[in-house]
């Protein structure tokens, strides 16, 4: 996910072991078009409703104590997103033109569960945090060649798209 979300916790206990996951929901039930005379996102419809689930992905660095997770700024760079609904690799599966939000969530290891295997939040021990400002609409391809250059320099799995001689 470029650019990748990246947050900074506080509060927790510090002896504490914590697991930090982050999953990406729908803002709503619409699907979007981006009307470009007019240079805004409008309603197109509903949404096909899919039966997708949202994936939760665990930070690598999980679990940590509190003391670990709090002197850290924590980094979701390596989520990936997929449009494929068939995906076996575990990336989050997201349809193309819809509104989405990340969200964070903070989850203290209870000894009854194996959160390293989980696939969807435990009923307890969980803090959720989203923020407005994350909110985004999935595109499969880009209309605007100066989103596109913007997205080729600064996003580090772009690499390939920067390389001499390739068009």
């Amino acid at each position: 996910m470029f650019p990748s979300v990246r947050v900074k916790v506080k509060g927790l206990e510090p002896l504490q072991q914590y697991y930090i996951a982050i999953d990406v929901v729908p803002v709503d039930s619409k699907r979007y078009r981006y009307v470009y005379h007019s240079s805004q996102w409008m309603v197109a419809g509903n949404t096909d409703h899919s039966c997708i689930t949202p994936r939760l992905y665990i930070h690598p660095d999980s679990p940590c104590s509190g003391e670990t997770w709090m002197r850290q700024i924590i980094s979701f760079d390596r989520v990936k997103l997929t449009n494929n609904e068939m995906d076996d690799k575990g990336h989050i599966i997201l349809q193309s033109m819809h509104k989405y939000k990340p969200r964070v969530h903070v989850i203290a290891q209870d000894s009854r569960f194996d959160l390293a295997q989980i696939q969807s939040l435990p009923a307890e021990g969980v803090h959720t945090f989203s923020f407005q400002e994350t909110e985004f609409t999935t595109v499969t391809a880009y209309q605007n060649q100066q989103i596109t250059k913007l997205k080729i320099d600064r996003n580090p799995f772009a690499k390939g798209f920067r390389d001499p001689g390739r068009n």
